[in-house]
């Protein structure tokens, strides 16, 4: 407000020097005076459920007095109550069981560790088996492996080796299961001829060698082989070639001879027998598309 807006009855206030700085008014308001603590208050008496009950609330329970549920915080624990002991680890959670719950790669690992062996029929052992003798888990493995189909008793030895049974206790059972009939090498051996010969065309040498891998020689294998004779082979080779011939009717004549050739020395059959059957079946063709024109 100006001069000349005052009151013409009031007089002007004394100036007051610069150095004494702001009214007390403003230093109050700036800087308040702390506040005095309250007087701690008496603690209410507790509820006549135990002191369990929440203070001034009857009836109520607080989260502290509860036997399970929520954790409870270290403020909120007794004063004669232990607390919780830390996890010390600082990588794995500690579980209620003691235990970590399995991974699913393990597991999946666990399974496969328990499933049937498809070349050798044979299960991992367990703990039951390697608890029982040799001669109980050599029994076991042997009609396991028998429950499928026929083999020959060398097949039978080495998955017994395999399985670290002694070589005396494996030649006790094995010898068992002959007796029996369980094991007859004869038996596999014309088995295998049969089935080898009727459904993939093999000769008698490519049938001898598969015999022989298998531990079957000596008579076993020459009265298996003698269920094939040289007139089943010459049949057997020209079904093959008959098969083989029509893929081959792009190609020179040369390279068609000398595929066909080649796939039946693969499967056992002599120089002389190929060539003869190839030459036959070619031939046979020539004079069929003579005729056709």
């Amino acid at each position: 407000m100006h001069s000349h807006d005052r009151p013409s009855g009031s007089a002007a206030p004394a100036a007051e020097p610069d150095d004494l700085g702001p009214p007390d008014w403003f230093a109050a308001v700036a800087l308040p005076e702390p506040e005095p603590e309250p007087e701690p208050s008496p603690e209410p008496a507790q509820p006549a459920t135990g002191g369990t009950g929440a203070p001034g609330v009857p009836g109520l329970l607080t989260a502290s007095s509860l036997p399970s549920g929520r954790r409870r915080r270290r403020s909120a624990l007794a004063p004669d109550e232990p607390a919780p002991a830390a996890d010390t680890t600082g990588c794995e959670p500690a579980y209620e069981d003691g235990a970590a719950p399995e991974s699913p790669a393990r597991a999946t690992r666990r399974r496969s560790r328990s499933r049937t062996d498809e070349r050798t029929g044979a299960r991992p052992a367990a703990r039951a088996e390697e608890q029982a003798d040799p001669a109980t888990r050599a029994r076991d493995i042997c009609l396991r492996l028998l429950t499928g189909h026929a083999r020959s008793r060398k097949q039978l030895a080495d998955a017994l080796r395999k399985r670290e049974i002694p070589d005396d206790v494996a030649d006790e059972v094995l010898s068992r299961y002959e007796e029996v009939g369980l094991i007859d090498d004869a038996a596999f051996a014309a088995a295998w001829v049969d089935s080898r010969h009727g459904n993939r065309g093999l000769a008698r040498r490519a049938l001898a060698q598969e015999l022989r891998l298998r531990g079957v020689s000596g008579d076993h294998a020459e009265q298996a082989l003698a269920r094939v004779d040289a007139e089943d082979e010459a049949e057997a080779a020209r079904a093959l070639v008959e098969r083989k011939l029509p893929g081959t009717r792009s190609l020179e004549t040369q390279t068609r001879t000398r595929r066909l050739v080649a796939m039946l020395a693969r499967r056992g059959y002599s120089e002389g027998l190929a060539y003869r059957v190839v030459r036959d079946a070619l031939g046979s063709e020539s004079e069929g598309f003579g005729e056709d024109w």
